[in-house]
């Protein structure tokens, strides 16, 4: 069996080869696995075999065989008697030594073990498993004896053709396969196996895209300075909504193209890429290669090939696309820097856009972070120059921004059941009738957030997460958006048997739109949210019916907050504009005031004035005062002085400890002793260990502690030496989060 160690031991070096990145015969290497163990394991290279660093291997381990990666020469010393021999190479292109400092420098950062990092590179497993041919038949041979209509057909249109695939010939000639197989068993047609495609379109740099304006202008000019000196470089596009980032950076993706390097741009919504595909068609005349969840394996494991060799030249992905194995990377850009679906809670946890800005750092080229509503963290990086930025107050054409009014709803008794403001309902009749398009926005799917029983009070709960559940009347179900389960809606209450006594309390996309259309029963109403559109081409197909105006009026959640361009919409009314300024996170009133922004951003783009109107109950706090005078840098200089007196981020240093498992006695257990043991000075301070805001998840229990430090505490190794003084039961797990976003 294979032997693990820390790349820091020492191994017999007999059999090396003297270059150092080759190995041959007889010579021990550490191998890299997927998985999360303390190092790599050691292994003979075998008779007849010569590796390299980063070769992907087939290895023994115990009685399987796994895929791994070779990290380099092994530097321990063990007995070779005892070592096992690599079983075979596979023939993919080698991880570029660039990638494997990245995943490394990542474990570190983010206290993970390198494997399980790596497992994020790894984890298209058809890519290392042989696939069926792609068979395709020409035509070679004379007629069959007997001719039908059907084959008469498909003579006809192999005649002086290309080979064609079985079900290209079926469909063109309106056949059934076995008509396509009879002519090949009479020698008609040839099986021909086509090459694996793994290539993808080559973007034209030279084709014009849209005009610039001249802020735009400016703006390019800056970006591309990064590309002509060379080297890292952070620039911030910080600009209006619709003011034109996207083609902004997009020349910035020309100039990587023309020095023959790959450029990958994240996006944080997969709804994003439909309208973006279609700006980067325009400009570049192709479209790039994708990396997302709703990717079909062949086509995950074309692009994960198509990266690996170089081929694919552009990627657009969610965040785990940065741990693809680019042969050649040479730009990053961060699209919506600011956005919390750039952390990665489960896993390995990391924030994508800081992972991102490390990754170009390391290797040596420029990153650009993109939003109308940068991060604190970011702004602070650009007062400090750490990064460059560039602004883009103006909107593109004629469309000026929107105007932005807070409602006081604690004067407005509004009846039971009901949600929009008299004022609210008023405007949108008038923007109905004025032919244009009403978008209101409420961030909490489904139709009601809670449902209790009349008679006794139950309320309907996870019974594997401590979470409401949350009624979605339209299929009928009471769901966890915490861990999926569905449950049918039951006709009695489960404690009382009481019959027709459940209570909605408070409102979801769902149930506004029940008021909406008893309002305007005339009017053509689409409700989007997560769970009510699927893929990006769900997406695509809505955005379509907006943009020909099929839809009047447009009911939301942060899906429809960001990246979307519909000129007709004039009119934007935040129905709960509080909601997420609760609940004690530091970044709180960060996050709501960039969301709305960014919702009300969404009115009037084109020539046509916007009006955006806040239901609120607090009109005088910061955020809504923020949107209505449009000083966000007032509003920023405030929050900068809240986090730098409390030494919160960006201005000090977090890391959570999570403890988990399902037994609560051995979970509370083994957070005390944390608590116990937990590191203390001048510098440094521990809170908790307390049960977490959402205290079970999935079935585990679940504990937290806070380490909050200076900017000079090198918290990794803090954490690192405190969490190993702790005994943990193997049913306990412990999870680490350096730089915490979510303190559920």
């Amino acid at each position: 069996m294979g032997t693990t160690r820390t790349r820091n031991d020492t191994c017999n070096d007999a059999g090396s080869t003297t270059n150092s990145n080759v190995f041959g015969e007889g010579v021990c290497v550490s191998v890299m696995l997927p998985l999360p163990l303390g190092g790599a394991y050691d292994y003979l290279v075998p008779a007849g075999m010569e590796l390299g660093e980063g070769d992907f291997v087939r290895i023994p381990l115990g009685s399987r065989e796994l895929n791994g990666v070779v990290w380099g020469e092994a530097l321990g010393d063990l007995d070779r008697q005892k070592l096992r021999t690599i079983a075979a190479r596979h023939d993919l292109p080698s991880l570029p030594s660039d990638v494997r400092r990245f995943i490394d420098w990542v474990a570190g950062y983010t206290l993970a073990p390198p494997g399980a990092v790596l497992r994020m590179t790894m984890n298209v497993a058809s890519v290392f498993k042989p696939t069926a041919p792609r068979v395709a038949y020409r035509l070679s041979g004379p007629l069959p004896d007997r001719m039908t209509k059907a084959r008469e057909r498909v003579v006809s249109l192999m005649q002086d053709g290309p080979p064609r695939a079985l079900a290209d010939i079926c469909e063109a000639a309106g056949v059934g396969a076995s008509v396509v197989r009879g002519l090949a068993e009479s020698a008609t047609l040839e099986r021909y196996i086509l090459p694996e495609d793994i290539g993808f379109e080559i973007p034209d740099v030279a084709r014009d895209g849209v005009e610039l304006i001249p802020g735009q202008l400016n703006a390019v000019a800056a970006l591309n300075q990064q590309f002509g000196g060379g080297g890292f470089e952070v620039t911030v596009i910080d600009g209006v909504p619709g003011s034109g980032k996207t083609e902004v950076y997009f020349e910035g993706i020309a100039s990587a193209l023309r020095q023959d390097r790959q450029a990958l741009v994240l996006l944080p919504e997969i709804a994003l890429t439909a309208r973006w595909l279609e700006r980067f068609e325009t400009r570049f005349g192709v479209r790039p290669a994708q990396w997302h969840s709703e990717l079909s394996q062949s086509i995950r494991r074309r692009t994960w090939r198509a990266v690996a060799s170089g081929n694919a030249r552009v990627v657009i992905g969610a965040r785990s696309a940065l741990f693809l194995p680019f042969k050649e990377l040479g730009y990053i850009v961060i699209d919506e820097e600011h956005d919390p679906s750039y952390k990665q809670e489960d896993g390995t946890i990391y924030n994508a856009r800081d992972m991102a800005v490390a990754r170009g750092h390391l290797s040596e080229f420029p990153v650009t972070l993109v939003s109308a509503t940068p991060s604190l963290e970011t702004a602070v990086n650009a007062e400090s120059d750490r990064y460059k930025c560039i602004h883009l107050p103006d909107r593109h054409g004629s469309a000026a921004p929107p105007k932005v009014d807070a409602m006081d709803m604690r004067d407005i008794g509004l009846p039971a059941g009901a949600w929009l403001s008299p004022k609210l309902t008023t405007y949108m009749k008038d923007t109905l009738a004025s032919e244009e398009q009403v978008m209101l926005f409420l961030n909490r799917r489904g139709y009601a957030p809670l449902t209790l029983c009349r008679n006794c009070g139950f309320r309907f709960e996870c019974p594997n997460c401590s979470a409401w559940l949350v009624e979605h009347r339209r299929v009928g179900r009471l769901m966890c958006h915490h861990c999926g389960l569905a449950l049918g809606f039951p006709e009695s209450c489960p404690e009382c048997d009481a019959d027709n006594r459940f209570a909605a309390c408070g409102p979801g996309v769902e149930r506004l739109s029940d008021e909406v259309a008893a309002q305007f029963p005339d009017a053509r109403i689409e409700v989007v949210a997560s769970d009510t559109i699927s893929g990006p081409r769900a997406t695509r197909e809505l955005i379509g019916r907006i943009e020909n105006r099929e839809v009047d009026i447009v009911i939301g959640t942060q899906i429809l907050a960001k990246g979307h361009h519909f000129p007709m919409l004039t009119l934007v009314g935040v129905v709960d504009a509080d909601l997420g300024l609760d609940g004690g996170d530091l970044r709180a009133a960060e996050r709501t005031y960039q969301l709305l922004y960014q919702v009300a951003g969404r009115a009037g783009r084109a020539d046509r004035p916007g009006r955006v109107f806040l239901q609120t109950y607090m009109p005088d706090h910061p955020v809504m005062a923020a949107l209505v005078s449009g000083d966000r840098e007032a509003f920023l200089a405030r929050e900068k002085e809240a986090r730098k007196s409390a030494g919160m981020p960006p201005y000090g240093r977090l890391a959570s400890v999570i403890v988990t498992g399902r037994d609560d006695r051995a979970v509370s257990a083994t957070a005390r002793h944390l608590g116990a043991a937990a590191p203390r000075g001048e510098s440094v301070a521990v809170f908790g260990p307390a049960p977490a805001p959402l205290s079970i998840l999935r079935g585990r229990y679940r504990y937290r502690l806070l380490l909050k430090a200076t900017r000079q505490v090198s918290v990794q190794e803090i954490v690192r030496n405190w969490v190993a003084r702790v005994d943990c039961p193997s049913s306990v797990r412990i999870q680490i989060d350096i730089d915490p976003y979510s303190f559920l």
